[in-house]
């Protein structure tokens, strides 16, 4: 295999798995106009859109209410001129009944601008038309929700709806006094805790432009130079691919805050590379799932889920970041230990060095495209701006680096084409938030959220460990087919409370459930990321998503152990107390993935697997007691396996 094959491989496997993105991720099935007039009228109002965001980061935007509601408005045209209701319909022309519902998703925002300061003066008591356009947007957003994200977003939106209206009929503590229709849509229209809320307001600022950062990049060819990269650093070690995967998945992810997208794109080029060294179809497959889905905890921008986290919890984003680093870390070291004892203990190899391309040619190359990674980093820590700001010239900063260089620059018309990336790639996210936001003002409304955390505070008694269990078990079945950010909106209203009840500090309750709301994209039977990692592989979608929890294992231990000490989040710890929380979690998860693999230098007894999990259990939980016990576990472990590999080789010397 030629150098040049790799590039050759990406392009043709990316093509052949269009199908699996849009069988996994309902965001792909858009439509392709054969009508050249149609297709530049949806460029420009999607052009259009990302420059009005790109203004109001600038120039400040209209009154919150008249400002989220055009981006809502304009999400809600976009989705239904790209999206057809259904598989059936033709996905190369508009029909008249989606232009109609086009022309309605405008109106509901021009209506709020016509009679704000009747809205204003009502005062939270609405009138007829305040209904009528409530109830129009309502009904939009959950047909646009389900064109999109699939129908587990807006069913759950429906039953919220419903539990407003007829909650009074339930029993026990879900029982509210009760709601009428005028009151539910007015608080969903035009307030600031429905579809208007919190949720929207973060998409319509941050998360709109890092998705537009995320698009600029990719037209500058990031995508193509986290792949080579990740070539060049770890091809050629043992189990290189894997290794590949793991590092480009990680990178891509978390800028662009999509799970299934990532598998696909990343996926199409690693997941054939690691079937071809000898990794068996579902194991190559979790790899990818597992990477991907990782993406979304890893700073700077964790697929943007870390400035909603700052924005509800009223805490500088830096916080969030910089709290998110050695779990982070430790997810990844958990993967790539498993990836690297599964080769040694199969006997798998890498990629020669003189099929791959070198470090230095790749960053000769596109290195530049670090540059505004490096540029995010600095404004967003150390210059004290605003997020908003931060992310406007971030962007700038992404169109000038991309002029280095050739193979980088970008023309006019790629430029105006990642505008529409970016427009494009929001859709998804930002009707999610709206649906959420039918979800949240019901739950605010009928204090449902605090009710549910009532409810799982009674069931675990006075145990924090139940308490963490069945928040778990919730997080992973709210998370279940739905997008990661509107995943943890829900989990934080839902299922955090419960935490905090108990005495979690709420940034540390937010961090738990954001991270098993994510974990559903991996856990069965609705394990979205590993079933669209499955369809590259050609393995089992459910012993895929198996494979991949275990991969993931360390991932659904740190946060039961920050839980119960801050100081893996770096909250007040000294810098020794850091330190040595850092190394021990370190050698606790190497450990860990001992344990999940049966190998250590040779392969290990149930026995010794066991001790290997306990002594590594012990060392990432931040205890100095724990972590002498755990080291003196791990020393027993090492010398039985040590004492194992000699005897073997004087064996073979005799023979």
């Amino acid at each position: 295999m030629k150098k040049e094959t790799v590039v050759q491989e990406t392009a043709e496997l990316e093509q052949g798995h269009v199908e699996i993105l849009e069988k996994y991720d309902a965001e792909s099935r858009f439509r392709i106009f054969k009508n050249k007039y149609m297709s530049l009228f949806i460029s420009i109002i999607a052009v259009g859109f990302s420059l009005y965001h790109l203004y109001t980061s600038v120039f400040g935007a209209p009154a919150t209410i008249k400002h989220r509601a055009i981006h809502v408005a304009l999400v809600l045209v976009l989705i239904f001129l790209l999206y057809p209701a259904n598989k059936k319909m033709s996905r190369s022309r508009l029909n008249w009944f989606d232009a109609v519902l086009a022309v309605l998703s405008v109106s509901t925002a021009v209506y709020i601008f016509v009679d704000y300061l009747g809205i204003i003066q009502r005062g939270g008591i609405p009138n007829s038309m305040d209904v009528v356009f409530g109830v129009l947007l309502v009904l939009l957003v959950l047909e646009a929700a389900r064109r999109v994200t699939g129908w587990a977003l807006p069913l759950l939106a429906v039953l919220f709806f419903l539990y407003a209206l007829y909650g009074r009929s339930f029993s026990g503590i879900f029982r509210h006094r009760g709601y009428e229709w005028d009151m539910v849509v007015n608080q969903l229209y035009v307030t600031t805790e429905g579809i208007f809320g919190t949720a929207v307001g973060v998409s319509a600022t941050y998360i709109f432009l890092f998705i537009l950062f995320g698009a600029v990049l990719g037209r500058s060819g990031m995508g193509q130079f986290f792949n080579d990269f990740a070539l060049a650093v770890a091809g050629h070690t043992k189990g290189g691919p894997a290794k590949v995967a793991v590092l480009a998945s990680g990178l891509l992810g978390s800028i662009n805050g999509s799970a299934i997208a990532n598998v696909v794109t990343t996926g199409a080029f690693t997941i054939p590379l690691m079937k071809k060294i000898g990794y068996k179809k579902d194991f190559a497959g979790a790899v990818e799932a597992t990477a991907s889905v990782g993406g979304q905890i890893l700073p700077p921008v964790m697929g943007a889920a870390a400035f909603i986290m700052a924005e509800m919890l009223s805490i500088p984003y830096s916080q969030v970041a910089l709290a998110a680093i050695l779990p982070a870390g430790l997810y990844y070291l958990g993967i790539i230990t498993q990836i690297h004892l599964r080769a040694s203990k199969d006997g798998l190899q890498g990629i020669k060095r003189s099929e791959l391309p070198k470090v230095s040619e790749v960053l000769k190359e596109r290195g530049h495209l670090f540059l505004p990674l490096l540029f995010l980093i600095y404004m967003l820590f150390f210059s004290g701006k605003t997020i908003i700001f931060a992310a406007f010239w971030t962007i700038v900063v992404t169109l000038l680096a991309a002029q280095l260089r050739k193979t980088t620059r970008m023309s006019f018309k790629d430029i105006m084409g990642a505008l529409e990336d970016g427009a494009r790639s929001a859709l998804s996210v930002a009707v999610a938030c709206a649906a959420v936001g039918i979800i949240v003002g019901v739950a605010t409304l009928t204090g449902f959220g605090l009710k549910l955390a009532s409810g799982i505070v009674a069931v675990g008694g006075d145990s924090l460990f139940l308490t963490l269990v069945f928040t778990m078990i919730a997080c992973i079945i709210l998370g279940m087919g739905l997008p990661s950010i509107p995943t943890y909106i829900i989990t934080a209203t839902m299922a955090a409370p419960a935490l905090v009840q108990q005495g979690v500090p709420p940034f540390v309750a937010h961090m738990f459930v954001f991270y098993f709301g994510l974990f559903a994209n991996l856990t069965p039977p609705v394990a979205l990321a590993a079933f669209a990692a499955a369809g590259i592989s050609g393995g089992s979608p459910m012993r895929t998503g198996f494979v991949s929890m275990k991969l993931a294992i360390a991932g659904f231990i740190v946060p039961f152990t920050f839980v119960y000490n801050h100081s893996l989040l770096m909250i007040d710890t000294t810098f020794v107390e850091g330190a040595i929380v850092t190394v021990t979690s370190i050698a606790g998860v190497v450990m860990l993935g001992v344990a999940a693999e049966g190998f250590l230098l040779t392969k290990m007894n149930w026995l010794l697997r066991i001790m290997a999990l306990a002594g590594s259990i012990l060392m990432i939980t931040p205890n100095m007691v724990q972590d002498v016990i755990g080291v003196a576990i791990i020393a027993i472990v090492l010398v039985i396996q040590l004492f194992k590999v000699k005897k073997h080789k004087d064996i073979a010397v005799a023979s």
